[in-house]
């Protein structure tokens, strides 16, 4: 299956869930989950996109600093919920304005302690599947899904990590094929090639540490192996992404059921 983005400007990792084959040899129903990157500074044709593909609730999923630092555009009629995946700056997650001063430190600690980016943003996953104040707004999310009575959109920052994750979990319930799963990941790599070219041309002119610039890159990036680990670790607890959603979050037979007649024709 080819995974398109939504044509929208200034928004190059939004896309639409719908068309996804899930269980029962049922689809996913378009127009009703798209994940994304931050909505700051959309133009007003995107704006009017948005609100014209009838999106009804915005889940955003930066922590508090994020939003003030680039709030999101308001989508007229669209009910805005703030649901953090980690509630501190975490490099390679988070993005503030702060952040670009603590990276050349934050490379050595990541170097020292991990042995490479790959293992660190594997630990970052494992923070947002297993602490229990992620669990919690992990729960929520479903909760909004479930809930919601037209289109929902959630967001982090470049709508890789914390929304990839989501997505993930979400997929999955909802018996989307595990290697359909992690190609949905790693498409945000496509769809944020020519932003992130530029951003490693300009990385590997400035004088820095090559250690720093490999870090960076490897941070930048959506690679399999992030999602395949984080579902891996998944399965060594719980034994199923579903079962994690059950006995981590709380979802029962019941909501699952709702979840795949909401969502799947």
């Amino acid at each position: 299956m080819r995974i398109e983005r939504l044509q929208l400007k200034k928004l190059n990792n939004t896309r639409d869930l719908g068309g996804f084959p899930a269980d029962g040899g049922k689809t996913i129903r378009y127009g009703k989950l798209i994940r994304s990157g931050r909505l700051y500074k959309i133009p007003k044709s995107t704006l009017k996109a948005l609100k014209e593909l009838g999106v009804t609730t915005v889940v955003d999923m930066r922590m508090e600093r994020e939003r003030l630092e680039y709030p999101c555009v308001h989508i007229e009629g669209a009910k805005e919920v703030h649901l953090p995946l980690v509630c501190t700056a975490t490099t390679g997650i988070t993005h503030t304005k702060s952040m670009a001063r603590t990276m050349l430190s934050e490379s050595k600690r990541i170097k020292t302690e991990f042995g490479s980016a790959d293992n660190y943003m594997k630990s970052v996953y494992s923070i947002i599947l297993f602490a229990e104040e992620s669990q919690k707004s992990l729960r929520e999310f479903f909760d909004l899904v479930i809930a919601d009575k037209n289109c929902i959109l959630w967001h982090c920052n470049a709508g890789k990590d914390r929304t990839g994750v989501s997505a993930m979990l979400l997929e999955s319930v909802l018996g989307v094929d595990e290697k359909l799963v992690v190609k949905d990941y790693c498409a945000s790599k496509g769809f944020q090639s020519k932003t992130r070219f530029w951003q490693k041309v300009a990385l590997f002119i400035l004088p820095l540490p090559h250690r720093f610039k490999q870090i960076l890159i490897a941070l930048m990036e959506a690679k399999p192996q992030y999602i395949t680990g984080a579902i891996d670790e998944i399965k060594e607890r719980y034994g199923t992404v579903t079962e994690y959603c059950k006995q981590a979050l709380g979802l029962t037979d019941d909501d699952i059921k709702l979840l795949k007649d909401k969502y799947l024709e």
